[in-house]
């Protein structure tokens, strides 16, 4: 098989500030605009004043200035071949190159800045109920992927993350997408965390999935929060900060393990309760009116395992759960 010829781009973001951006820009217009006004000096004899028959200095800044600017206005022009042919060689690509730099320049300080303001403003009027998930790596990728396939729409997900490769493949999946730091209120604020749904905290770092949690938190007092870490010393941190719900991957595969001790069948149920492309779902909702009083296993939506009421959990066979209240949350086994 004949090998691809694409090579990827290395792309780093620039370290200079706005003024020193500018900066250069503008010594490279000047640098340029004095090359051209030192060769025209120097063969001054090569135009003609057609005003006063004199070529000075002033004459030829005028004449250079106006060359690149514009194309002239007669008034001084070149007569000798060398002087037209530095006109239409030399300036000419001046010219052009000074213009597009110009117009590079006001596209990136001011154009995009505001159109990017703009467009930022019309997605948060639309940013409620959404899901924010700050970090973009395996986990948070798999996290939306199952998300999408479960039916979430990839344009009420909100990706914060500060690489820009996990940035452009969380826009290629139709997400909304912000390159900051999670941490920040600043940056929470402009995901408008307070109005969404949930947010999934998958940064790769304990330490930083706790204080992101934290930072969500105190922005928004009754919003889900699920954190996944790595270290069990780390699940009482993150709850602590804040979390609804912590997931500890390392003990969640030692279940799964010793599961499967038990009988060879069962992580793989396990499996497929978890997973979008299993035959079976775990769901949970509000017990629906027509439910209350009746028990669990009464349910006609799937197959009850567990009732939450108030801060408590009761279990299947639980004398509390032959009588359902208004307000319980029910947790159940569905068909896809």
């Amino acid at each position: 098989m004949k090998a691809s010829s694409r090579r990827a781009i290395l792309r780093q973001s620039s370290s200079l500030p706005v003024w020193a951006s500018i900066l250069w820009r503008v010594t490279a217009v000047l640098g340029l605009v004095g090359i051209a006004i030192g060769v025209h000096w120097f063969d001054r004899e090569g135009l003609r004043d057609n005003y006063d028959g004199a070529v000075s200095f002033i004459d030829v800044i005028y004449f250079t200035m106006i060359s690149i600017t514009t194309t002239g206005y007669g008034d001084i022009a070149p007569v000798t071949e060398r002087a037209r042919l530095f006109d239409a060689l030399i300036v000419s690509p001046i010219r052009v190159f000074v213009v597009l730099l110009f117009i590079g320049t006001t596209y990136q300080f001011v154009l995009r800045r505001s159109w990017e303001r703009w467009r930022m403003a019309l997605l948060q009027e639309k940013l409620t109920g959404h899901i924010v998930v700050a970090g973009f790596g395996k986990t948070g990728s798999e996290a939306i992927g199952e998300l999408i396939a479960r039916g979430e729409d990839a344009r009420r997900i909100v990706v914060i993350d500060p690489v820009a490769a996990n940035i452009d493949a969380a826009q290629k999946l139709g997400c909304i997408v912000l390159q900051a730091d999670a941490t920040r209120d600043a940056t929470l604020n402009d995901v408008c965390v307070a109005k969404a749904r949930a947010l999934i905290v998958a940064t790769g770092r304990d330490d930083t999935s706790i204080l992101v949690t934290l930072t969500a938190r105190h922005l928004a007092p009754a919003l889900t929060i699920s954190v996944i870490v790595k270290a069990e010393d780390n699940e009482f941190p993150a709850r602590a900060a804040g979390a609804t719900t912590v997931i500890n991957p390392v003990s969640f595969a030692g279940l799964l393990l010793a599961g499967s001790c038990k009988g060879p069948h069962i992580a793989d149920y396990l499996l497929d309760l978890a997973s979008i492309g299993g035959p079976v779902a775990l769901a949970e909702r509000p017990v629906a009116p027509h439910e209350v009083g009746k028990p669990l296993s009464a349910i006609t939506t799937g197959l009850g395992l567990r009732v939450y009421r108030g801060d408590g959990k009761l279990r299947f066979d639980s004398p509390e759960v032959q009588a359902l209240q208004s307000g319980d949350m029910i947790v159940e086994v569905v068909t896809r």
